[in-house]
């Protein structure tokens, strides 16, 4: 099938992309990466986070999608997430999960969206992932079944499971296991990794750490250890070697100890990249932040270059949410110039409906 427009990303603006494409009569296609809508929204947000109607001061007018507006009275993450999943069900979205983006190929007259799902036509693209792409865990050897977010705590059961990372991220994941794990009486312990010697995390979520182990959550703390080499086993089972410390001699040979986890019981929450690499690899431009340049994102960020309507440099690709965010570079009247581009709810909901009003007039004109 041919599609009107595909949509990669279920977040806020993917979701008010789909949403808008089926007021409008165009045939689309949602492709997402993780297990249900607001993924990325699942897995960055701590638990109990309340969502705000929060929108720019300098912008006028409010939600241009106003059935997916967060209420005026905060609510929590959860409960916003699953009002969204409900009226993705209730809309009867198009939609497809567990679909990792991967490549866009450009055809006479379409485009062809390459997913580990198979490929999608289309005649026209949105890219609407946010701008939390994890970072590869970059080892020796093949490390891709470890994983980078905790979509199902309740697989851990039962495992020994490995946590790397020393952030409030790794944190919240380390919790979440520890409570599951508690709950149905599992002995297997948690092991906290970081390369440091000391774990970064904020007071909040210290506490809630602190909580859980005071309840009796099994955790055994890495300080300094080292991810080094993935290998398979005897029984072909892929596993990643983690050094927990390290001697050297005199003569330069080094005597270390380590640890071995089947990668598939690997949580790697080592931070997020931009969305740099994979801009390089669609081919869309970006321009690197030089001093006297920006004022809103720092120097030496690449920032994608988008004209008023939010196409990319590749015809036919437009670019929203919050990969756009913290600023863009915007094409207008032959000058480039920084755009601010907060990294919200409101922003991004509201770049939907102006990419959809500008595919729909396109294709009625072609």
């Amino acid at each position: 099938m041919l599609y009107d427009v595909i949509i990669v990303g279920a977040g806020p603006a993917g979701v008010a992309c789909a949403y808008m494409c089926k007021k409008k009569g165009l045939s689309y296609l949602l492709v997402e990466s993780g297990k249900s809508v607001f993924q990325g929204i699942i897995n960055t947000y701590p638990e109990g986070k309340k969502v705000y109607a929060s929108k720019p001061k300098e912008m006028a007018g409010g939600f241009l999608v106003d059935e997916l507006r967060p209420p005026d009275k905060p609510v929590t993450v959860e409960m916003y997430v699953q009002y969204v999943q409900h009226f993705v069900q209730h809309e009867n979205l198009s939609i497809i999960t567990e679909a990792e983006f991967q490549d866009i190929e450009t055809h006479r007259g379409f485009f062809q969206v390459l997913t580990s799902k198979g490929g999608f036509k289309g005649k026209k693209v949105v890219l609407s992932f946010g701008n939390s792409i994890p970072r590869e865990l970059t080892v020796y050897g093949d490390a891709k079944m470890v994983a980078k977010t905790l979509d199902d705590p309740k697989k851990y059961i039962g495992l020994r499971t490995l946590v790397i990372g020393g952030g409030n991220t790794a944190a919240d994941v380390v919790i979440s296991i520890l409570k599951i794990k508690r709950q149905h009486n599992d002995s297997q312990p948690v092991y906290w990794a970081h390369v440091s010697e000391t774990f970064d995390v904020n007071k909040e979520t210290a506490q809630r750490l602190g909580e859980e182990i005071l309840l009796g959550g099994n955790i055994r703390l890495l300080p300094g250890a080292t991810p080094r080499i993935g290998e398979v086993d005897d029984e072909g089972i892929d596993r990643l070697v983690i050094r927990i410390n390290e001697f050297k001699e005199s003569d330069g040979i080094e005597l270390y100890h380590a640890m071995s986890f089947p990668m598939k019981n690997v949580i790697a929450c080592i931070g997020s990249q931009g969305s740099a690499t994979l801009l390089d690899k669609l081919q869309i431009q970006t321009i690197s932040c030089t001093e006297g340049i920006c004022k809103v994102a720092k120097e030496g960020d690449r920032l994608v270059l988008l004209n008023s309507d939010f196409e990319t440099t590749r015809k036919g690709i437009y670019m929203i949410g919050g990969a756009v965010s913290p600023s863009y570079m915007k094409v207008a009247d032959g000058a480039i110039a920084e755009e601010k581009h907060p990294n919200l709810i409101y922003t991004a909901i509201n770049d939907a409906a102006s990419v959809v009003e500008t595919i729909f007039s396109k294709l009625q004109t072609t």
